[in-house]
């Protein structure tokens, strides 16, 4: 089993590869946030475009009893199989966005 270091390091460098991916209408910013003390990332848009607010989170991660959490996914990418590129085993992601019950079915750790 990786470290929590580690850990951190792979979501911070996933967040930081789509925080590069901004927006192409409106003026909206790309927000990371990482809470290394409590192990929460984020990342978020925050903006406008014309007259609508932009305020929304596309990813939401964090490091639980040793293992990733993967709280929420507002993309069309499979983040879990990034992490997994980046050397995270399938064993300690839990797709937390999945009910309980719903995790026994894919291949990766149920919490």
């Amino acid at each position: 089993m990786a470290t929590i270091d580690t850990y951190r390091n792979s979501i911070q460098q996933l967040f930081t590869q789509h925080a590069n991916h901004k927006p192409a209408c409106g003026e909206v910013e790309v927000e990371l946030i990482f809470d290394q003390k409590r192990d929460r990332y984020l990342l978020f848009h925050v903006g406008w475009d014309n007259h609508k607010r932009i305020y929304g989170c596309l990813l939401h991660m964090d490091i639980k009893n040793e293992k990733i959490w993967i709280q929420y996914n507002g993309t069309e990418i499979d983040v879990a199989a990034e992490l997994v590129a980046l050397g995270v085993s399938k064993d300690d992601i839990v797709l937390a966005f999945l009910a309980p019950y719903k995790r026994q079915y894919t291949d990766f750790a149920l919490g």
